[in-house]
């Protein structure tokens, strides 16, 4: 049995880093970018003005109110490009360009037009530079604005499309088989007979791994034959870089998993973790398919799926922070830890009026409870032989991808 730190090195040790590839920008949310994004003009473009109002030179606004006259006028994509004078000024709207000569903008609020908008009074004086930001204030031609390894957010689509970035290089998804095991399974539109459960472990391991980037395929339920389970996972191992099975890999009559994973030429790199709930964790490589056998237990196959599994699929794309990421949080109830394993606990976390992060610890059945589970947004960490962390200490947590 092995800790749950070294056991998520060894993931990473082993873990491959696939081949980048071309995405057109509408395909490109929730990628990881296999290139730095870089500037090709400045941001914003030319002096833009932050308000509606009038361009104007600051030195003529000083003895106000004072009158000017009114040469032009500046709207966002059709500005005025000549150039103003001492005592003129030039109505302009919130994002247009600032006319050459002028050095203000002076807020629409604070003046008032005469001789149907020839002339223009300025109630109040305005500092120069005022609400005016000038060229490349933002991002200058040749910058790097997002770099590689880089997930793809919706904000960062804006970035991409105001740069030119038609098409995009990113890391490719990880293929990846799910495959869930145990006889006790039928499928979710089946009504389950005398001792039968439906599956839920193919579908949740399914979404997990979509959410980390991954194109899945869901084999069918291969129930508790040694040789069914060898053929689907050889098949697997053939068409996928990433195999996750769950159930089989603990200590039972009929956990043939393990068996057949080690029967079929997978070097197995560790088969036991120090970590509740999840200890019967699999890990392991057939040819250049990494194979993660997870417990069986709904809860577990959630910890061991975020601590093992997402890091891989997040680092053969390419991420640049793809090992999970622990914050602190103030602990709302008493929770107890165990003396041999590392817990990892589901948790709803809320925030107080001082902005600070509780975690509240669920109530919950234990690894097979899937109801209570379904209300986690974290995992609070309670570190190996700790028997008991009191309400209002301080705990590390680890949040759950929405």
């Amino acid at each position: 049995m092995i800790p749950v730190s070294e056991a998520i090195q060894i993931v990473c040790d082993n873990t491959p880093r696939l081949d980048a590839e071309t995405v057109p920008l509408a395909d490109a949310l929730g990628r990881i970018l296999a290139e730095n994004i870089v500037a090709d003009c400045d941001l914003p473009p030319f002096d833009r003005a932050q308000m509606d109002g009038y361009a104007v030179r600051a030195a003529d606004t000083r003895n106000s109110p004072a009158r000017l006259r009114v040469v032009g006028e500046s709207a966002a994509g059709n500005g005025w490009h000549e150039e103003m004078h001492v005592g003129e000024a030039v109505r302009i709207m919130t994002g247009a360009p600032v006319p050459a000569g002028a050095d203000a903008v002076q807020k629409v609020e604070v003046t008032r037009e005469l001789n149907d908008g020839a002339l223009v009074e300025i109630l109040e004086a305005v500092a120069e530079g005022r609400s005016i930001v000038r060229q490349a204030a933002e991002v200058k031609t040749g910058d790097i604005v997002l770099q590689a390894g880089e997930s793809i957010s919706a904000e960062a689509i804006a970035t991409l499309a105001s740069f030119g970035y038609a098409s995009v290089k990113v890391g490719r998804r990880p293929r990846v088989a799910v495959l869930a095991t145990g006889t006790e399974l039928v499928n979710v539109d089946e009504k389950p007979g005398r001792d039968q459960i439906r599956d839920s472990n193919n579908y949740t391991v399914a979404a997990y791994a979509s959410l980390a980037g991954a194109s899945v395929e869901r084999l069918p339920l291969a129930g508790d034959n040694k040789e069914k389970l060898q053929q689907q996972m050889a098949h697997a191992a053939a068409n996928a870089e990433v195999l996750i099975t769950s159930g089989g890999v603990s200590m039972g009559v009929y956990d043939f998993t393990k068996a057949a994973l080690i029967d079929m030429g997978t070097k197995v790199f560790f088969e036991r973790v120090a970590l509740r709930p999840g200890k019967p964790t699999v890990f392991g490589r057939r040819d250049d398919t990494l194979i993660f056998g997870l417990p069986g237990n709904p809860v577990s196959v959630a910890v061991t799926f975020h601590l093992f599994v997402r890091p891989a699929l997040r680092a053969m794309q390419g991420a640049r922070e793809f090992l999970p990421a622990s914050e602190s949080a103030v602990l709302l109830h008493n929770v107890k830890g165990t003396i041999e394993r590392e817990s990892y606990l589901p948790a709803r976390l809320l925030t107080n009026e001082q902005g600070c992060i509780m975690a509240e610890p669920l109530k919950w059945g234990g690894s097979s409870d899937f109801v209570a589970f379904a209300r986690a947004t974290a995992l609070i960490i309670i570190p190996q032989g700790t028997n008991r962390v009191d309400e209002g200490s301080y705990v590390k947590i680890l949040r759950l991808p929405a």
